[in-house]
């Protein structure tokens, strides 16, 4: 079936010697890999450098359930990003949100919301000059929402810890060891408490910063299976260091 739909690039990677196979996240149908011809010529309309992680796509495809390589007939960029492969920092950020995504949404079904959150996301952080050390963290958090295991604050007390399994706080330690101490766990509260346009106004060092992220990875690996070690987390930690 031939359907347009908006997507997000998670990866691609060179398959032979004029071909790539590209992993993203579609609006319409969720998550597909596509097979796609390297252009020969720069006239081309499907050019490779729409293809870095987290491009957003406007795409026109032959789009077969049973099939695990879909067939990619056009593309054009949805939006032309404006600073983030120019910006070191943002470049950086952006790799490690593509590297995340690219294992955090592997089975994920067609999910309009969800899509519209990953794409207002990036955009947002194209857009900032500044006060956005604190993107990577926001969005993982928020993205669990959509997941479904988005943590429990209605009823939370100073001085509770944070089940990592149940995603709740509790008054006492949970029996099994994935758990936050009080301080931490505080420390994940505030974290819920930011968005894109206010986590500015939250004092964070880089040690709280780079830790926050270590638990917000143990927190996937808890709840998705085979969540892997990702290897453009070093890169992102030196940044706050």
């Amino acid at each position: 079936m031939l359907a347009k739909t908006q997507a997000i690039v998670l990866r691609s990677l060179k398959y032979g010697e004029a071909k790539m196979i590209v992993d993203m996240f579609t609006r319409s149908h969720g998550r597909l890999s596509f097979i796609v011809s390297i252009p020969k010529s720069a006239k081309s309309r499907i050019k490779k450098q729409f293809f870095q992680p987290l491009s957003l796509l406007e795409i026109e495809a032959d789009v077969r359930p049973k099939s695990q390589l879909q067939k990619l007939a056009d593309a054009r960029l949805a939006h032309p990003y404006s600073s983030i492969p120019f910006d070191p920092h943002k470049l950086a950020i952006a790799l490690f949100v593509s590297e995340f995504l690219y294992h955090a949404l592997r089975s994920e079904q067609q999910n309009a919301p969800l899509f519209d959150y990953v794409a207002n996301g990036v955009r947002w952080l194209d857009g900032q000059e500044a006060h956005f050390a604190n993107f990577h963290l926001v969005f993982l958090m928020r993205l669990s929402r959509f997941l479904g295991f988005y943590p429990n604050i209605e009823h939370y007390e100073t001085g509770e810890y944070f089940d990592l399994r149940e995603s709740i706080f509790v008054a006492h330690p949970p029996v099994h060891r994935d758990f936050l101490y009080p301080h931490e766990a505080e420390k994940i509260r505030l974290l819920m408490r930011m968005d894109f346009p206010t986590m500015h106004l939250f004092r964070m060092s880089h040690q709280d910063r780079n830790r926050l992220l270590e638990v917000s990875l143990a927190y996937y690996r808890l709840h998705l299976p085979d969540f892997p070690e990702l290897r453009s987390l070093s890169v992102l930690q030196e940044l706050y260091q």
